[in-house]
């Protein structure tokens, strides 16, 4: 007999019931350590033990990205929100409002400005929790301004990437703006301004395919997966064993597709250092950097 539920009246009950939050303790799914959810917060999200980088909330990205975490969010146009009248088992519209209710965001990117390390940039954010961070309209249109502004402003352009690829419900729509980035990245090249992709777990499909790809400078998280189709997928059509790691960020570096594999410990620094190379910034500004 439960003496607290069938003894204790019920007021007294609920003074000695003390509610735990699910998220006190969080599972390292690399190593099965258990690592208390403030110390991992205050760690960025990456494991202190196993170093395994966990997903990390936009906001949080973008704190631990610019001078005094502070930013500007930058507005983008709107684009019609259901072309298609796409429905599967419930309509695309609701998946958006229930995408937009549970991140905070109106789509799959947040685009924003500030200072990092003093010198102006402009960054775009894949949303993982928004759809997949799939690919639509809106995403693209958020891409394509984010570029826009950062010629406008003559500063380089940064992108972290989070994707399972386009967004099935827009169909064509979505698929158009990979071309359609690519145009801007061009652009972007044109205007001589750095273009840095910093490719996090997992970025693959449609994005990888295009504005992923074309950075000046690729930079991924550790043991972030990266490709077009999965691995499961492409071992059925060749009927091969795939390498130990294939897709994996460090097996990437190792074959050229990455130039650099970097901790989000020490990713703020990288990128501060990169842009004010890439800037040919005053002597004064890469030693800041450094």
């Amino acid at each position: 007999m439960n003496w607290i539920s069938n003894v204790v009246p019920p007021k007294i009950r609920s003074f000695l019931k003390r509610e735990t939050p699910e998220n006190l303790w969080v599972k390292c799914p690399e190593s099965g350590q258990l690592v208390f959810y403030k110390d991992l917060e205050a760690n960025l999200y990456v494991v202190p033990g196993s170093g395994y980088h966990m997903r990390i909330p936009v906001d949080a990205r973008l704190k631990a990205l610019y001078d005094d975490g502070a930013w500007t969010n930058l507005p983008t146009l709107e684009v019609p929100l259901d072309p298609l009248r796409f429905r599967d088992v419930k309509r695309y519209t609701e998946r958006l409002k229930e995408n937009r209710a549970k991140t905070g965001s109106a789509d799959a990117v947040r685009l924003s400005t500030g200072r990092l390390e003093a010198m102006e940039i402009v960054t775009a954010v894949q949303d993982f929790e928004f759809m997949g961070g799939s690919l639509g309209m809106a995403a693209g249109e958020a891409i394509i301004t984010g570029m826009m502004v950062a010629i406008e402003k003559h500063c380089p352009f940064i992108i972290f990437t989070a994707s399972g690829g386009a967004r099935m419900q827009e169909g064509m729509f979505s698929l158009m703006q990979m071309p359609r980035t690519t145009v801007a990245v061009q652009l972007l090249r044109a205007a001589r301004l750095p273009y840095i992709v910093v490719l996090t777990n997992p970025t693959t499909g449609g994005v990888t395919a295009s504005y992923a790809m074309l950075g000046d400078i690729h930079i991924a998280e550790p043991g972030a997966v990266i490709g077009f189709a999965g691995a499961r997928v492409i071992e059925q059509t060749i009927r091969e064993r795939l390498p130990e790691g294939f897709q994996r960020a460090e097996y990437l570096q190792a074959h050229g597709m990455v130039d650099m594999v970097v901790s989000r410990l020490e990713m703020r620094s990288t990128l501060a250092r990169l842009c004010a190379l890439l800037t040919k910034a005053p002597p004064k500004a890469l030693a800041q950097a450094a």
